[in-house]
């Protein structure tokens, strides 16, 4: 499966998904009209996203839904616009580094993030980071089965590999599982980007969000220290610039 490139494309559509969504750019495209627009994609709103690239709008009206109506969600902010994918990698990098400094008992050496594997490895963290998204995005409760129908439409047609269309629908349609999301991480650095990702997507404000983040942290058993430093990092990113 391509993962890596749906993922990547999501991710990239977070900034001027929130720009058009606040209203950056009034009169203009998804601003004006609502999800609607979004769905659509005008010209100067999500249409122009990923120019070049194919799937920029699509990619917004996809993460507008698994947004639902949360349109100041963190996921739109700076964290993720300095190159989709690889900024989660970073991110992980950084806290992962620093959470090793702080611990002695920790694992030593450079930790093996996303940005620094050959690709193979890459499209297998990708799975996880994605599995992770969709599980947060249903964390509150608000992707009924009208939404998951959504949502899977859009997802679908940024991707002609059946494979990972079929797998996106399982995802979709599987009960929220922390255990089960976690259990897809493979190494400890693979876990801590998958909680990014997932920190990135709830509002911790929400209790049923923020009760199933403590539990998916829980099952990716991350070191306490360094569930703090993965939450610390990613408010440091998101108010820089």
């Amino acid at each position: 499966m391509n993962t890596r490139g749906l993922l990547d494309q999501l991710l990239k559509s977070g900034q001027d998904l929130l720009q058009n969504k606040a209203g950056q750019n009034p009169g203009k495209g998804p601003a004006a009209g609502g999800l609607g627009g979004l769905l659509s994609g005008g010209a100067g709103g999500l249409g122009s996203l990923l120019s070049g690239a194919g799937g920029g709008a699509l990619a917004g009206g996809a993460m507008a839904l698994l947004l639902g109506n949360k349109s100041a969600r963190k996921l739109g902010g700076k964290a993720l616009t300095y190159g989709g994918l690889a900024a989660l990698g970073v991110i992980a990098y950084k806290a992962y580094g620093n959470w090793q400094a702080q611990q002695a008992q920790a694992p030593q050496g450079e930790p093996q993030t996303l940005d620094r594997l050959p690709a193979p490895q890459v499209e297998v963290h990708s799975q996880g980071i994605l599995k992770a998204l969709v599980a947060a995005a249903k964390a509150d409760g608000h992707v009924d089965a009208r939404e998951r129908q959504l949502i899977e439409g859009e997802l679908v047609k940024l991707t002609h590999d059946a494979e990972l269309q079929r797998w996106l629908e399982a995802e979709l349609n599987k009960p929220l599982d922390p255990a089960e999301v976690a259990g897809a991480a493979t190494s400890p650095e693979m876990a801590a980007e998958m909680y990014i990702a997932s920190v990135l997507m709830v509002d911790e404000e929400h209790f049923m969000e923020r009760a199933y983040l403590e539990e998916l942290a829980r099952q990716l058993k991350l070191d306490p220290a360094l569930k703090s430093e993965l939450e610390a990092q990613v408010r440091l990113e998101l108010n820089a610039g």
